[in-house]
């Protein structure tokens, strides 16, 4: 027998899907120098230097025939590829970043992007075309962060 919802709650919205989907994370973290324009970044329009730890959660819908979301040894590598081309840089000086205040929100994007370029490519696997979307979060703190997640 199902218990009827406590009378807190929000009855169910027949209106909306849940969408049901297996995740895989893999962590990374990379050092960075950048500078923001504009009078909001207040001291943070000099120059100084960024820690990230990085999240990448790879989402599907099924499970492949392996029973699992993505190869995460794939998954690994694909992230620290991408993370070695941002790690030890001044984002300032990288083409991909002229004129663009390279915030946490940003760089998560930018992320999430390349992993999603590669996945197109083929380089997580046959398996990997089988994605539904992938979220990147960075943490530049144990208090704050920030993601982007897309579609694939």
């Amino acid at each position: 027998m199902v218990s009827p919802a406590p009378p807190n709650t929000a009855p169910p919205n027949p209106g909306k899907q849940v969408e049901i989907m297996f995740s895989v994370n893999v962590r990374d973290h990379m050092m960075i120098a950048h500078s923001f324009h504009g009078e909001a970044f207040g001291p943070a329009q000099r120059l100084h230097g960024a820690t990230y730890v990085i999240d990448a959660t790879f989402k599907r819908e099924t499970l492949d025939a392996n029973s699992t979301v993505v190869d995460i040894g794939l998954a690994a590598t694909e992230l620290r590829a991408i993370v070695e081309t941002l790690s030890y840089h001044n984002l300032d000086d990288e083409p991909d970043f002229v004129g663009i205040n390279t915030t946490t929100e940003v760089l998560a994007k930018s992320i999430a992007d390349r992993l999603a370029e590669r996945i197109h490519a083929g380089a997580f696997g046959p398996a990997g075309l089988g994605l539904a979307g992938i979220m990147v979060t960075l943490h530049e703190s144990h208090i704050a962060w920030a993601g982007y997640e897309r579609a694939l």
